[in-house]
């Protein structure tokens, strides 16, 4: 019994095995119209493994250069396409440089602490006060988030003057967090002015 271990190691294993013995196998053949026509085939079979993935643009061209990596770069053929090189494929994607500066609360976030300061240097006016409303109810979000108990208006507003050590004083009552839900979310009331429903049988005309 031959085991999956003691067989050669495939580039591309979900291709499977039995397209690795195709890619082999062309590797064998001297001809090279016959190894061209092989390895039409070949990748014509390798699409129909992911029929799914057909209107994805450079599917075809991935399609090739994962040919030539199954054949380690040695099958001698015509590519329709510029295909990937090998030492393009050692290359390391550059490190992404994450911020390291400190934030004073993880449950609030780096982003809503920026929006805050930001509130901050902005001039007294609608679109300040407008700002601080969204950033109270954002809060709020954040903090249920977190603590599913509930939360009191009171820690939001001393939270807020902490940020902005004391520049954003307001009070519970200033919150409006607890105003009812629009009319559009409430239960119509009942229209009076609609006509009986014996008025409106007596105005069918096919009664």
């Amino acid at each position: 019994m031959e085991y999956n271990t003691q067989r050669k190691k495939m580039e591309l294993p979900e291709y499977g095995r039995s397209i690795q013995n195709m890619v082999d196998h062309a590797l064998t053949i001297e001809d090279r119209e016959e190894r061209q026509r092989c390895a039409r085939t070949i990748i014509n079979i390798m699409g129909n493994m992911f029929p799914h993935l057909r209107d994805v643009p450079d599917f075809k061209h991935k399609l090739w250069d994962h040919l030539a990596i199954m054949s380690d770069f040695k099958l001698d053929i015509d590519y329709p396409f510029e295909i990937v090189k090998r030492e393009e494929l050692a290359l390391k994607p550059e490190k992404l440089e994450y911020s390291t500066e400190p934030f004073r609360y993880r449950h609030y976030g780096r982003f809503l602490e920026g929006m805050i300061k930001k509130a901050m240097e902005m001039e007294d006016g609608v679109e300040k006060n407008e700002l601080i409303k969204l950033l109270t109810i954002q809060m709020r979000k954040n903090l249920n988030n977190w603590n599913k108990e509930g939360i009191e208006d009171q820690k939001i507003v001393d939270d807020l003057r902490e940020y902005t050590h004391g520049a954003i004083d307001l009070k519970v009552e200033d919150l409006r967090l607890n105003e009812p839900r629009p009319y559009y979310n409430q239960r119509r009331p009942y229209n009076n002015q609609r006509r009986p429903f014996t008025q409106r049988r007596n105005n069918n005309p096919r009664h």
